[in-house]
């Protein structure tokens, strides 16, 4: 093997070790990384992390964007296997795939969806994984508005400011989705992350016993409110 290759495999694996031991340091510390605590945790000087890292900013950066990732992949996984005319099953996959992995992985999921970094500002090149769950969502809508398979009526008139945001919003990944139901998807994705996050945060603690039926119950509300 190639000198170059050895150290390109060698780098990778320290970059993967070094956001392992990051991760246990978000389940203990929050996203308060100290970069001299994983140095000592990975046994080496300070300095050391800087040659993989050049900031705590951008191995959060790099933990953030893995963490998008790993979710987005789950839910394009989960709801690709869903038969495509089945549209309220993709959306419930896709709804049960997001709360699976934030209970699996609270400390990542508060990372991308809780309280922000104090001092940090998510560079722009996270848009595209921050955007990968919704996006499905997105497409499902507008798969069903193209079957002919969504409801659309005009009860809830929009105010043109709203008009002017669910566009902006709906114009790339459902573009034939009338513009009350894309307001109605919208309304439905944060009602989505808002019970992921109520349950995982402790504000469903002493109210809700039965944790997997709510939210299924939930979800299907929200299904036939978007109209699918």
């Amino acid at each position: 093997m190639k000198a170059t290759n050895i150290r390109a495999r060698v780098r990778a694996e320290m970059t993967e070790e070094i956001k392992t031991i990051a991760r246990r340091h978000l389940a203990t510390d929050g996203a308060n990384l100290s970069l001299r605590a994983v140095a000592r945790d990975l046994g080496v000087v300070s300095s050391a992390i800087y040659r993989y890292f050049a900031s705590r900013d951008e191995l959060l950066t790099a933990l953030i964007l893995d963490a998008y990732n790993s979710l987005g992949r789950t839910v394009e996984d989960r709801e690709r296997a869903v038969a495509r005319d089945d549209f309220t099953g993709r959306w419930m996959a896709v709804c049960d795939s997001v709360r699976e992995w934030a209970l699996e992985r609270p400390h990542e999921y508060a990372l991308i969806y809780g309280s922000p970094v104090p001092g940090y500002q998510a560079p722009q090149d996270t848009v595209a994984a921050a955007t990968r769950a919704v996006t499905v969502l997105g497409t499902i809508i507008q798969d069903a508005a193209v079957a002919g398979r969504v409801r659309d009526d005009t009860t809830e008139p929009l105010a043109a400011a709203v008009v002017e945001d669910v566009r902006r919003a709906g114009s790339v990944i459902a573009p034939d989705v009338p513009d009350v139901v894309t307001a109605r998807a919208l309304s439905a994705w944060v009602t989505l992350f808002g019970s992921v996050s109520f349950e995982l945060f402790g504000q469903l603690n002493n109210v809700v016993l039965h944790r997997d039926e709510f939210f299924a119950h939930q979800m299907r509300v929200q299904a036939r409110f978007v109209g699918i």
